[in-house]
């Protein structure tokens, strides 16, 4: 009987086959992820540099249009991960890898490998390139030296080969995805954080922020006045960072894997409950991000920010954290 539940054709594993019997599981390893440790790894893996861009992205789409997209994109992906899960149970597979090999072959195993490879490299390198370009600039101004200082610790190569081996490395070493959900955790919380300062500054921040005699009422008053539906050509540069703001589907699997008493209807719990809180904390960024600084805001929104603030300071040094604790959870799925 086993033996037949493994060999199952292709028209067996079609979704539209209700009287087929999906396979067993081949990996039947006991998960040691709990619930809430499986939300935050996978809500760290959603949460990406991209938040820094919403603000900028709602710029350019106004306030309407941006929230039917997000709201459009949210929804794609809960179900693009129910699709995912439902294929994960029908061929039995909890490997991107076997899955692509148990439905297309030993091509499709490749391909689906060399995809996942890129994908992943690709947001590691990104998150590594913030640090190379935001660390040694929060050095300068901590030590009160100007943007042509030039020492070996405010070297940004430096800076992220130490970063690497200091703190990603060690973390990458850990054998199973449960155990980061405590970094993942503090990865949110920082990420809170940086949330909470975008709220305060808000009201704290006016607009314009620097006034001139030559600027009048009636061009202040444009200025600082929302939008509520753009189309122009700046739009088009906006929606790769919507479409986007919700890639985990790399870690979907292995959070799965990973998860205590593993079952399609936990991980859907998991799945939903990190994109609506994801989504919460995406829209509450770019609306107060946008509302601040309106058309003049900037496409990382954290550098239209007065440098010498000490909280954007910390701020900035909370981000990096963030993306700096997502690269093992990245690596390891």
């Amino acid at each position: 009987m086993n033996q037949q539940l493994m060999d199952s054709s292709p028209e067996a594993l079609t979704p539209g086959n209700k009287s087929a019997v999906p396979p067993a599981m081949e990996d039947q390893t006991e998960g040691t992820a709990s619930l809430k440790m499986s939300i935050f790894n996978l809500s760290n893996s959603i949460m990406g540099s991209g938040i820094l861009g919403l603000s900028f992205a709602l710029a350019n789409t106004g306030m309407i249009l941006f929230l039917f997209l997000f709201i459009l994109v949210s929804g794609l992906t809960s179900y693009s991960i129910y699709v995912l899960l439902s294929c994960a149970e029908m061929t039995g597979c909890l490997n991107f890898e076997e899955m692509g090999g148990k439905v297309y072959g030993k091509k499709g195993k490749y391909v689906i490998f060399g995809t996942t490879f890129v994908q992943n490299l690709g947001a590691m390198l990104s998150y590594l390139f913030i640090i190379k370009n935001e660390l040694p600039c929060v050095i300068k101004v901590l030590i009160g030296k100007q943007d042509e200082f030039l020492a070996w610790y405010v070297d940004g190569r430096l800076l992220v080969v130490l970063v690497t081996f200091v703190i990603i490395f060690p973390l990458c070493l850990m054998k199973h995805l449960g155990i980061l959900g405590y970094t993942s955790g503090f990865s949110l919380s920082c990420m809170v954080f940086f949330l909470i300062v975008i709220i305060y500054e808000k009201f704290h921040i006016p607009c314009p922020m620097e006034k001139t005699a030559t600027v009048s009422n009636a061009t202040i008053e444009k200025m600082c006045t929302p939008k509520y539906f753009v189309l122009n050509f700046k739009s088009v540069y906006a929606l790769p960072t919507i479409a986007f703001a919700y890639v985990c589907h790399q870690a979907v699997l292995p959070v799965y894997r990973d998860l205590k008493d593993r079952s399609i209807k936990k991980m859907e719990i998991v799945s939903n409950a990190s994109i609506l809180s994801m989504c919460f904390m995406y829209l509450l960024t770019a609306y107060f991000g946008y509302l601040t600084f309106y058309g003049e805001v900037h496409s990382s929104l954290l550098h239209k920010y007065p440098d010498d603030d000490i909280l954007i300071i910390i701020v900035r040094l909370s981000v990096m954290m963030a993306v700096t604790l997502t690269v093992p959870v990245l690596f390891l799925t």
